[in-house]
This record gives C-alpha cells, structure tokens and sequence, in this order.
C-alpha cells in the first residue's frame, strides 16, 4: 500500500475500536493486550505495536491494519495452516493444561530466560514439554549472553533435539557466533529481523537458519511475502508468527501463512488462547491446524472488551502520529 492509496485520518478514525483482552497469564510484562481495530471497505484491521515502539516503528503496524481494512489479503494457497503450541515461562506443572489449549498441535514453542528464572527452569519446563509433544522450539528472546547461550542450550539439548532456537541473543554478530560453536542446533531469527532497518542483514551474515516474520511490524501481508521471497533466495524459510494479535490480527499472519509458496514449518499463530475474551469466536483448531479466512468482529463482544475512554484517546493519539509518519 503506497502513501498516496493510504485512506485519511478520519475515515481511519471514523469506525476505529479500542479495545483490551484480558489475558490468562502474563505475557511480555502485560495482563492485558490493548489494540485499536479499524474498518474499511476489505474489512478490518488491527493496530496493536507494543507501547514501548517509538511513533516511527508503530507506523509500519498502522500499515499493515490499513492493507488488511482497505486491500484485504493476497490470494490463498492453502485453507488450513499448521501451528505451534505456546508455553510461557510456567513451571512444568502448569504444561499440560496449557498445551490442552492446542488440540492436536505437534509443535511447541517454550518461552525460556525468562527475567528472575534459571537454567534449571528453563530445562524443567522444556523436559515437562518433550513428554508430551514431538517437536520442540525454544524462543529466549535475545535474553542470553553467547555464552549463557552456548551452556543453556547444551543442556536443553541433552533430552533431544531442537527444531530451533529462536532469537537467543539480542545481536547480529551474536547470534553469528552461537551458530558457529552450536552447529547442531538450527537458530531463527526474530527480533534480529522484524526490528531491523535491514531485515536480511542476519541471514547474509549468518546468523540464522530461520526466519520467524510477523505481519504487522513489517507493514502488512504483502511486504511479508516480498521478505519471504527474498530469504527463500538465501535458503532460509521462515515461519509466520503473531505478535499476541487479537482475532482479527490472527487471521491477517492466517493470511499471510496461506500465501506462501511453501510452510515447512508449524507457525506460531495460536495465541489467541491466552485471552480470556476477544472480538471474536475463537478458530476451531483440528488436527494441530487453523482455518483461514477474514474476521468480522462480534459487536457484543466488542461492548465487553471496549477500552475506558482515557486509552481509547491515548490510541487515537498515537494513530494520528503513526498516520502523519506514513505521509
């Protein structure tokens, strides 16, 4: 979507929602996720950047919400779309019942080096995980040193292999370095490329075997495929993934996921479990699978989750802001 085809702040405005989903348990720090979903003549979008991301990196998700409301999604090749189980930093007890959340899912992603843990539940909760799913992927969230790095996953290994792991250094050249002296396990880049002015910098360097891509923080569906394409080039696939998206946000990173030539692996598109309410009804997942198609929000629903007036202004503000950077 050029900046002449962007619609005007007050049709933008005009039908934009604010709302906040409670959430089951904690998550990057917050309880509950706010977002401002807005209509147009495709549909609706999603604007959700975290508020810690500065007017000019929330702009590329207020993109995305408007490809999503006026273009809709790019043309389907698929109608399902594999996905990964999503286990936070809990203790091992707790695994089971949130895996029950992905019913069939053959994949999980464990959250690890989590702030005021250790190693030990780290290696806990991914052993409690292996018990019970074949295919295991560990995200630290670039939370470790090279060498915490290199020692956690020695020992996260010593049960069993790793698909991957995601993002285990904050830096390039660090996540270079653990691939070099951790050849046996597969490292995906995150961070490293969604929030990067040069996305593909991480792969020429070498630092990562897959690429883990988000729909909104690159700008929307179609600028997902253009990166896709261009890391299928350097023979790094990529998984799409969501940046803890209301329904609405699922179905575009559903969208974008049916899209691509190839999906190799399981993607990690099945968050919307951890809200305690959202704008719509939940996908029914089958098989370890979600349907793909647009999502129209549940105006009673809606009512339920409306955010008080004061956030709702705050967001209006910061679309305003997020609009005049995209001119």
């Amino acid at each position: 979507m050029t900046a002449a085809a962007l619609p005007p702040l007050d049709e933008i405005l005009g039908a934009a929602v604010v709302v906040s989903l409670p959430m089951r348990v904690r998550f990057r720090g917050i309880t509950a996720r706010e977002l401002v979903l807005v209509r147009g003549p495709a549909g609706w979008g999603e604007f959700g950047p975290f508020p810690e991301y500065a007017d000019e990196e929330a702009a590329h998700w207020l993109r995305s919400a408007l490809e999503s409301a006026w273009l809709g999604p790019p043309a389907p090749r698929r109608d399902t779309v594999p996905v990964n189980a999503t286990v936070p930093a809990v203790g091992p007890g707790d695994v089971p019942q949130i895996l029950a959340r992905f019913p069939g899912a053959r994949t999980a992603k464990v959250k690890v080096a989590e702030r005021g843990q250790d190693l030990a539940q780290d290696v806990a909760r991914v052993r409690a995980v292996r018990e019970l799913v074949p295919n295991v992927r560990i995200d630290a969230n670039g939370g470790w040193s090279v060498d915490e790095a290199v020692v956690a996953l020695g020992e996260l290994v010593a049960d069993g292999p790793l698909e991957y792991a995601e993002q285990p250094c904050a830096s390039v050249p660090e996540l270079v370095e653990v691939r070099r002296r951790m050849p046996d396990v597969p490292i995906a880049a995150d961070e490293s490329i969604r929030r990067a002015e040069d996305p593909l910098r991480v792969v020429r360097a070498g630092g990562a075997d897959v690429a883990v891509v988000k729909v909104a923080p690159l700008g929307g569906m179609r600028r997902l495929l253009a990166l896709a394409d261009k890391l299928a080039g350097h023979g790094v696939p990529v998984v799409v993934s969501s940046a803890l998206d209301s329904a609405v946000g699922m179905g575009a990173g559903l969208a974008a996921a049916a899209a691509l030539p190839a999906l190799p692996y399981a993607c990690g598109l099945g968050t919307g479990g951890f809200f305690t309410a959202d704008v719509a009804a939940p996908r029914t997942m089958a098989d370890g699978k979600l349907p793909v198609g647009q999502v129209t929000p549940d105006p009673a629903l809606l009512d339920t989750v409306r955010a008080d007036p004061e956030r709702a202004r705050w967001w209006f503000d910061r679309v305003r802001r997020c609009r005049a950077a995209l001119d």
